[in-house]
């Protein structure tokens, strides 16, 4: 066997917040992690700008969400408006719903935030190993039956049998700084290293979808912007002439807008100045440049054998609505309990077959979403035209092709429903709530029907019952007492929380009934009424683990 430099339970590749958020949960397991990304320095560039109602419920989970809230913008920001120039008046705006107000939904708000303000914090969260300036450059699995072919089912697992409990990665990081090549042997590698992602390069892995849709540049400038914006404040301000967007409460703006001819050479203040409209007048600080490709696809396979894609590198996502970060964070989260329920020995490998299985459509629906999310920004600026040419008066506001509560996306956000072996037949003849589809994208029906993010409902002392998920399965049930004499239910991490009798109805349950609550807030199983023998709850936690006596032993 090779000798090795460093060795981890997981080795991260990419320093995004998806990586790094990854790197927090995993670390709450008692995961070894080392984190390797390839720059020098996280980014100086503003990127992704919101953090939904679902990020913000993960990084409460990890002591996180009341830092990001201080750092970034008032709920006010959390709106769009549309203006013929930035100096204009709005001709339409739209609130980014569970942004700009609390919602009902949950116990937080999301956020508007620049990404250069949300990684540091990411970093900070965690004691894993981290190594700028590194560079993956070699991948082997090792290990008999632990190497996968990569190209068994529809949902990009290369199935169970490919990663038993002997096998590993070998990988090659190049230290950029030092210019020597480091071995690294990992239990499993977390690839989360962007839309080109040289991982899922290496493994040959394609994609599905549109593909690169266009090119674009950031420009991040200074300019005293106040009297046109402070008092209509927003997160995203659309213009025929390109993108403006706040970056921080104290100052800095950015323009999005397509890439010119001639890049190399562009004078770039003058071509803010100009976006900004006729006769402005307003000097422009340049500060930095950034070219990018706008990319919209998903990738073929999630899971290479003992390689898993996340992030960008797994479903690259266009910008229009927020959604391509935060779907990272929501599918690192679904995956993070399942890398540390196999290292631990209390699930089966099997059971990483399930991320594949419950995130690919998922990233199908989302990118679906953020496509019509495009064409309907098209549509604004179409209308706009056309009322323009028809000889409406500058002042006169248009009506958006959209319900007021379309960029709230809540059912895209938080009604997200999973059907894997990670999730129990149900018991309960309850019926599903109607408008519970996540294809709607736009409204939100809670339920706790067994694949469904549970549902907020208070529980005693003012608690969500949010806060009672952790590194550990929840039980909620009405009679904890029944569910207490069940047989010991190790090696599983379990707590058992009362639920309120006013939520049976809500929840599709008896009074003996009990819902079993994954480590991601997903309904793993619902049973109706009390457990049917002395070793139910045993079963239903190998069951959804894809444990066998095997594994467990």
């Amino acid at each position: 066997m090779p000798v090795t430099d460093a060795e981890a339970d997981v080795l991260i590749v990419g320093g995004g917040p998806v990586g790094l958020t990854a790197r927090a949960l995993l670390e709450r397991w008692g995961v070894r992690t080392l984190l390797v990304e390839k720059h020098g320095e996280l980014s100086p560039f503003p990127r992704a700008r919101l953090v939904n109602v679902r990020s913000m419920e993960i990084y409460r989970g990890l002591g996180l969400a009341d830092g990001i809230t201080a750092a970034a913008f008032a709920p006010e920001y959390g709106r769009i408006r549309f203006r013929d120039t930035l100096h204009d008046r709005d001709f339409a705006t739209a609130a980014m719903v569970g942004v700009n107000a609390p919602v009902p939904e949950s116990p937080v708000t999301g956020v508007v935030t620049s990404q250069d303000r949300l990684e540091p914090g990411l970093l900070a969260a965690a004691n894993g190993q981290i190594r700028f300036g590194a560079e993956l450059v070699g991948l082997a699995e090792e290990g008999g039956e632990d190497e996968g072919t990569g190209n068994a089912g529809s949902t990009g697992s290369t199935g169970s049998e490919a990663a038993g409990k002997g096998g590993s990665v070998l990988a090659t990081v190049l230290d950029h700084r030092s210019g020597r090549e480091v071995r690294v042997r990992a239990r499993y590698v977390l690839a989360a290293d962007g839309a080109n992602s040289s991982v899922r390069q290496r493994l040959g892995i394609g994609t599905t979808g549109p593909g690169a849709l266009a090119d674009f540049t950031t420009v991040v400038f200074d300019a005293d912007l106040a009297r046109w914006c402070a008092d209509r404040p927003a997160g995203v301000y659309f213009t025929p002439h390109g993108l403006f967007a706040p970056l921080y409460p104290e100052g800095g703006w950015a323009w999005f807008a397509p890439t010119p001819d001639d890049a190399a050479h562009a004078d770039w203040a003058a071509l803010v100045s100009r976006a900004l409209g006729p006769d402005s007048g307003v000097p422009v600080n340049v500060a930095r440049v950034q070219h990018w490709t706008m990319n919209a696809f998903v990738a073929e396979h999630f899971r290479h054998g003992r390689i898993l894609l996340a992030g960008d590198a797994a479903h690259a996502i266009p910008i229009v609505g927020g959604l391509g970060m935060n779907t990272g964070i929501a599918g690192v989260h679904n995956l993070c309990w399942k890398l540390a329920g196999v290292l631990h020995g209390w699930a089966g490998p099997g059971l990483l077959d399930t991320y594949a299985t419950e995130r690919q459509p998922v990233a199908h629906r989302t990118l679906r979403q953020a496509v019509t999310n495009t064409q309907l920004m098209l549509d604004v600026q179409n209308r706009r035209r056309e009322q323009l040419q028809a000889g409406a008066a500058p002042s006169e506001r248009i009506e958006l092709p959209w319900s007021q509560r379309y960029f709230a996306q809540l059912g895209l956000v938080l009604g997200v429903s999973y059907e894997s072996d990670a999730v129990l037949g149900d018991d309960s003849a309850a019926p599903v709530p109607p408008g519970t589809d996540a294809d709607a994208g736009t409204e939100y029906v809670p339920t706790a029907g067994p694949g469904h993010r549970m549902p907020h409902l208070p529980l005693a002392q003012g608690r969500s019952t949010l806060e009672a998920f952790g590194e550990w399965f929840t039980l909620l049930t009405p009679d904890p007492a029944c569910w207490e004499q069940q047989n010991a239910t190790a090696p599983w991490p379990l707590r058992i929380e009362p639920l309120p009798h006013e939520h049976l109805d809500a929840c599709g349950l008896g009074p003996h009934g009990a819902l079993l609550i994954r480590p991601d807030g997903h309904v793993g199983a619902r049973r109706h009424d009390r457990p049917a023998g002395g070793a139910a709850l045993r079963h239903a936690l190998a069951a959804l683990t894809c444990a066998t006596s095997r594994e467990l032993s």
